[in-house]
């Protein structure tokens, strides 16, 4: 009889994430933290000296959403934070990609995003108005990435994204940094959104 594939994988922790049944338990914030700090946006192909981090990339959105959501709770920025989450163990594959893999993708961050809300005290499923909020948020932090750093002019970012209210960027850039300092940021805000939870 052929042995089962290994689905699972070691963290730094030392968790043990079991990808097909992954638990809250396994779900650790520095595992995320490092994982996103280290997954480059855009396959890599961005300009600058670092990697576009998923990491940083969360951080913008978190920011966004704020912006979008001013009143929204603590709960709603830290998911926010966490929406690409599932991404510290499945990397980040870009739209078409994803398209090519079909639903099993979809199902597989599914699962993981669950595991990941539980453990940090979110629904298992957001409210169709958050999750709308976090995606505008998302789509503005795409629009901004494409035509600052991956070689996008702001017409064609605009075909793909649409074209984000100015307001929602006023003040904000691309961040460029190393992984380590962009991995303690990521978890220090992580920490403060629980405390407002608190």
């Amino acid at each position: 009889m052929a042995q089962k594939p290994r689905a699972w994988q070691r963290m730094l922790s030392g968790r043990r994430l079991d990808l097909l049944d992954p638990t809250p338990v396994d779900v650790e914030i520095d595992d995320i933290a490092h994982g996103l700090a280290f997954v480059a946006r855009w396959n890599g192909q961005t300009r600058g000296d670092y990697a576009y981090s998923v990491a940083e990339h969360s951080l913008l959105v978190e920011t966004i959403f704020a912006r979008i959501a001013p009143r929204a709770p603590a709960k709603w920025r830290l998911a926010a934070l966490l929406h690409d989450a599932p991404e510290y163990v499945i990397g980040d594959m870009i739209s078409p990609v994803k398209a090519a893999v079909g639903p099993d993708y979809r199902a597989l961050d599914d699962r993981l995003t669950t595991a990941v809300h539980l453990r940090f005290g979110l629904p298992a499923s957001l409210p169709v108005r958050v999750k709308q909020q976090i995606k505008k948020a998302d789509r503005v932090s795409a629009w901004m990435e494409a035509s600052q750093i991956a070689g996008f002019s702001e017409t064609e970012a605009t075909r793909f994204f649409g074209r984000p209210d100015a307001a929602l960027m006023e003040g904000l850039t691309i961040l460029l940094r190393p992984p380590v300092e962009v991995r303690n940021d990521f978890t220090a805000r992580h920490e403060a959104l629980l405390r407002e939870m608190a």
